[in-house]
């Protein structure tokens, strides 16, 4: 097959852009509680208008943040590095994407992917700029063989309904705008990286879909039923919930109130006061039995165990009655099917991450060889929910058997790098201060590693 010239695959990466366009806008409606809800009958939107609205339960968005209330980047480390390395760490705050990766995140879960793109910061050569990048704007084009990324695209529209493009390629960024139904160059530039700078963050991607999958596929459906059930109970409300009556031997002019006004036709519904110049004889009123709705409730609670079944949601999630506080131990287990499947995700966007700081470390001339670079290891937040007590337990048992350092230890408890250089500088003020309660504490550390302390085993004094 004959390569494509640089507008054939700028027009080729157009048409892919815009086929998944109605997808994503449908998918993006549905975390957002915006989906269109056809199941209510017009005759009855137009009967009740304002009084009655179609309910949204918006059960895909709960799913979505619990995965992305997970995903959250603490550093990136070089093969043999005891902490995150601090230059790429410095080109990530630089870049404020300790905030947007959150979006990267959040885009990615929803509508399957989203994309990272490093380029040079002229201002500071040492701080690349690194963009986040959203899917409707920003497609790639991946070689079969290699399944590396060979071109990339984004597509925007100016304040003045100018449409552009650029097209990233591993030796040439080329700027075009749409003029007379056609791409037209606008600007080059030749870089000769041997690289595409355009990273895609896909979520659960296949072999044959490498694109990846929308976290909201299986729960979409249950969703509309679920919003379903909710508006019938609502409509049911309005028509059952309340004692109906029937009336017989009375005609429309008998519905007055005691000053002799007429009766709106919902007070007469909702069984307000009425009055009539009728007799006993003449006129009477049945009342029926209000409906019971617990049929909604009940359905609409299984389908709720379905939605948090499909997406691995622990039981408390999404139940519908208090109970008391689960355990530490119950939360665990409660969450290891979702803790589980966040680690997955860690891991497939922690790759996708740790290719955004290699091009930024080529491009910053940051001194690493190319082994370490591609053994380069993103540094999630744990993914679990354990009680402070709990990560301080055991991290103060691995430290007194001297499984792990002291470094290790706080970082364990939950403290950053940045709070433990600090803690380390007082340290060795205190040092400076006392050494002689110093060397006291170092020997009783150094006698309980000897000694191996047990969880049964008696203290070290």
């Amino acid at each position: 097959m004959p390569e494509r010239t640089p507008v054939e695959m700028v027009e080729y990466l157009s048409g892919q852009l815009a086929a998944e366009h109605a997808e994503m806008r449908k998918l993006n409606r549905y975390y957002e509680g915006e989906q269109p809800l056809k199941y209510m009958a017009p005759a009855l939107q137009e009967e009740f208008g304002d009084r009655v609205t179609q309910l949204v339960i918006n059960w895909p968005r709960m799913g979505v943040d619990a995965y992305e209330n997970r995903l959250d980047v603490e550093g990136f480390r070089f093969p043999n590095q005891a902490k995150s390395d601090d230059r790429l760490w410095g080109i990530w705050q630089a870049n404020d994407l300790d905030e947007v990766s959150q979006q990267a995140h959040l885009e990615s879960l929803i509508l399957k992917r989203s994309y990272a793109i490093v380029g040079p910061n002229e201002d500071d050569p040492e701080t690349p700029i690194v963009t986040v990048e959203h899917p409707l704007q920003v497609i790639t084009h991946h070689d079969p063989r290699t399944r590396k990324v060979t071109a990339g695209l984004k597509r925007w529209t100016d304040d003045e309904d100018n449409l552009w493009s650029t097209l990233y390629t591993p030796m040439v960024d080329r700027f075009y705008v749409y003029q007379g139904g056609k791409w037209s160059l606008e600007d080059e530039t030749l870089h000769n990286r041997g690289f595409c700078s355009v990273v895609p963050l896909v979520n659960r991607p296949r072999m044959l879909k490498p694109r990846g999958t929308s976290e909201l596929a299986d729960v979409i459906p249950i969703a509309d039923a679920a919003n379903k059930m909710a508006t019938d109970m609502m409509i049911s409300g309005e028509f059952h919930a309340m004692p109906r009556r029937a009336w017989f031997g009375m005609s429309e002019d008998d519905f007055i109130d005691e000053n002799g006004n007429p009766i709106p036709v919902w007070d007469r519904v909702a069984g307000r006061e009425w009055a009539t110049e009728r007799t006993k004889d003449e006129a009477s009123v049945v009342q029926f039995p209000e409906a019971s709705l617990a049929n909604f409730h009940e359905t609409i609670k299984m389908l709720a165990q379905v939605a948090s079944q499909m997406l691995a949601l622990p039981p408390y999630y999404m139940q519908f009655a208090g109970s008391n506080p689960a355990s530490a131990d119950a939360i665990r287990s409660s969450e290891a099917q979702l803790v589980k499947r966040v680690e997955r995700k860690q891991r497939i966007l922690g790759g996708s991450w740790e290719q955004v700081m290699r091009i930024a470390c080529t491009m910053a001339k940051i001194e690493s060889n190319d082994a370490d670079l591609r053994r380069l290891e993103t540094i999630w937040r744990d993914a679990s929910t354990p009680t402070v007590a709990q990560k301080a337990d055991a991290a103060v048992k691995l430290y007194s058997q001297g499984i792990s350092t002291l470094r290790q230890t706080r970082r364990d408890v939950g403290y950053t790098d940045t709070e433990i250089s600090l803690m380390e500088d007082e340290d060795a003020e205190a040092l400076e201060r006392d050494p002689v309660a110093q060397i006291g504490r170092t020997l009783q550390v150094s006698a309980a590693q000897s000694v191996g302390l047990a969880d049964d085993a008696p203290t070290v004094e």
